[in-house]
């Protein structure tokens, strides 16, 4: 299985990621994207990636929160979202896209025909 990460900076370009800890509470979580919101300039991107599916989960709203807070205190113009391998979700505007994967399942591994 796949690990929770925060992502934040340029999906192109330089990127801080944090692998998710539940022990953390609130506070620290949002000291902690205060400062890399402030480290990544002026207007980041900030996202979840996680296994499962786009429905809002536990993690999604303790990330959610704290990113709130944080980007309060910076006053920057920051967005945050979910990212799984169904698609994505924005939580502040309940925009979600989903895509269907390239990559054939069916165990026609190596085969040519």
């Amino acid at each position: 299985m796949h690990p929770t990460l925060l992502r934040v900076g340029d999906p192109c370009g330089a990127v801080d990621v944090v692998p998710e800890d539940p022990a953390w509470d609130h506070a620290l979580r949002t000291d902690l994207l205060d400062a890399l919101l402030c480290r990544r300039g002026p207007d980041p991107l900030v996202w979840v990636t996680r296994t499962g599916s786009l429905a809002w989960q536990d993690v999604d709203q303790r990330w959610y929160a704290a990113f709130l807070a944080a980007r309060g205190e910076t006053g920057l113009d920051a967005q945050l979202l979910v990212v799984t391998r169904h698609g994505w979700h924005d939580p502040a505007s309940g925009t979600t896209r989903t895509w269907r994967r390239i990559r054939d399942r069916r165990g026609s591994r190596g085969r040519v025909d």
